[in-house]
């Protein structure tokens, strides 16, 4: 009887163990790690009120919406290496479209490998590191192979059919130019649809164990595709153009206008810019109805309550702001300034914050939710403060930067760098030399007067102190790395 008692004890102790071992794996929460590209706060959470979003709403709705965060580099490649390395520009010695990370920094923790040292499965579906759009879809772009442990790049209708996209601007690439397609046949055979269905594959197989799933959508970049019922969202008599003042460029620097968009609204006539403004939206509101299939496929699996659900655009996107500014590569409101919502576990923390938070804060407010170990040398801080009590004492402020190339407007390549206050924005371009901004957003949200053109005593004042706070974080020299000036 002895051996027999002995081998129940042997049996009872490994099956505790083993329950232990599922318990604990159980209670690591999942992360759903949603990337958007070009996605502005065009979104009804936001307050746009064109915008038509349920699903983004409803994540907001039972998460935190960060109503003020701010990407460090607007455009794709730089501010994608920092959230995923929680490092500035200036530390990866990223810029431009060309440069990896890992150039500068071999030996980096990505955020997903802070999870996969942890035990997770780390997974990407789409979009998370840079792709050239839409050349580089369906295949691994400019990926990080060490970040995970699967990767899928599902190919659509919007790839397979780019000979029927319409180019407003036929002497430019469709993936920098206002070209758009509404497209026949559901958004399911579209690639961001098939990036959907994809990523609930992996949900719905590895349910049980802890995982990481990076899902990044492609739209609303450059082409502008959806289905055409996406288009009928927003009949074009509903449309307007952003208002600007006449001389709403006359105190601005030169230097402060993206060189992709040189003439303002490309030259095109309002009938054209008022159906690319149709098309984008309509490919923010697909998109839309894919993270609400993902959302609702948590629920399903009932997994939901144990997933941290993060949300975030690569960086903001103009319409059409300052008289004709289109796309990314300013800094500018609209461009610096891009969603980031995050659903904690148990849907702890609901509600906006209208604090000032940066994307470097990403990766280690994930980190900390999920109470994975992170890299001690983040330039980034946790906002699970902000979460738990959106009025907490904070102090934020946000560094971005920009290069801008030689070229017939200006005589050396330059480095934009912006500070963004509560209350203020100051910017300089090349330390001053091609000119400075400052604009008080208490009164003048859309950074229409630029204060620091003709500044009094009080202005004079507050470019001081942020020009201080400014140089702080962020240098204005132009990088001693390798930069490719076409690919700024």
């Amino acid at each position: 009887m002895k051996p027999d008692r002995f081998g129940s004890l042997i049996l009872c102790t490994l099956s505790v163990l083993l329950c232990q071992s599922t318990s604990t794996e159980a209670a690591k929460p999942n992360v759903l790690f949603i990337a958007v590209d070009d996605l502005a706060c065009t979104l009804g959470c936001y307050g746009d009120v064109v915008a038509q979003t349920p699903n983004i709403d409803r994540l907001a709705s039972t998460g935190m919406c960060f109503r003020r965060a701010y990407n460090q580099l607007p455009l794709c490649n730089p501010t994608r290496a920092s959230v995923m390395t929680g490092l500035r520009p200036d530390q990866i010695k990223v810029y431009d479209l060309d440069r990896h990370f890992r150039d500068e920094l071999p030996d980096v923790v990505t955020l997903p490998q802070a999870f996969q040292k942890a035990g997770y499965f780390a997974a990407r579906v789409g979009k998370i590191y840079h792709y050239n759009v839409p050349a580089s879809i369906g295949t691994d772009g400019f990926d990080d192979p060490p970040s995970w442990d699967r990767t899928v790049n599902p190919k659509g209708r919007d790839k397979t059919e780019e000979s029927q996209v319409f180019n407003a601007e036929p002497h430019r690439k469709i993936s920098a130019s206002l070209s758009w397609l509404a497209a026949e046949g559901d958004a399911e055979e579209q690639t961001d649809g098939m990036i959907a269905t994809e990523a609930i594959k992996i949900m719905r197989e590895k349910k049980d164990k802890p995982f990481f799933l990076g899902v990044g959508f492609f739209r609303p970049h450059t082409p502008y595709v959806a289905p055409k019922k996406y288009f009928e969202m927003y009949p074009l008599e509903t449309l307007r153009l952003p208002y600007s003042p006449a001389h709403d460029r006359d105190d601005i620097p030169t230097a402060a206008f993206a060189h992709n968009c040189p003439v303002p609204n490309y030259g095109l006539d309002e009938a054209t810019l008022l159906k690319a403004t149709q098309a984008y939206y309509a490919c923010v509101s697909m998109v839309d109805a894919q993270i609400g299939r993902l959302l609702s496929a948590l629920d399903e699996l009932g997994i939901a309550e144990n997933t941290i659900v993060v949300l975030w655009s690569d960086h903001g996107y103009h319409l059409g702001e300052h008289n004709g500014i289109w796309q990314k590569r300013t800094l500018f409101e609209q461009a610096a300034r891009a969603p980031l919502i995050i659903r904690a576990t148990g849907h702890q923390g609901q509600g906006d914050c209208d604090q000032i938070v940066e994307f470097v804060d990403i990766y280690p407010t994930v980190t900390d939710l999920a109470g994975v170990d992170s890299n001690n040398d983040l330039a980034g801080r946790s906002l699970r403060p902000l979460i738990n009590d959106p009025q907490a004492q904070w102090n934020g402020q946000a560094i971005m930067q920009v290069l801008r190339p030689a070229d017939d407007r200006l005589p050396e390549m330059v480095m934009g760098c912006s500070i963004r206050t509560d209350r203020y924005r100051y910017t300089e371009w090349g330390d001053g030399k091609y000119g400075i901004e400052l604009y008080d957003h208490h009164t003048d949200p859309n950074e229409f007067n630029n204060l620091a053109r003709d500044p009094d005593t009080r202005s004079s004042a507050v470019i001081e102190n942020l020009r201080h706070l400014l140089r702080k974080k962020a240098s204005g020299k132009i990088p001693s790395v390798p930069v490719n000036p076409t690919r700024l």
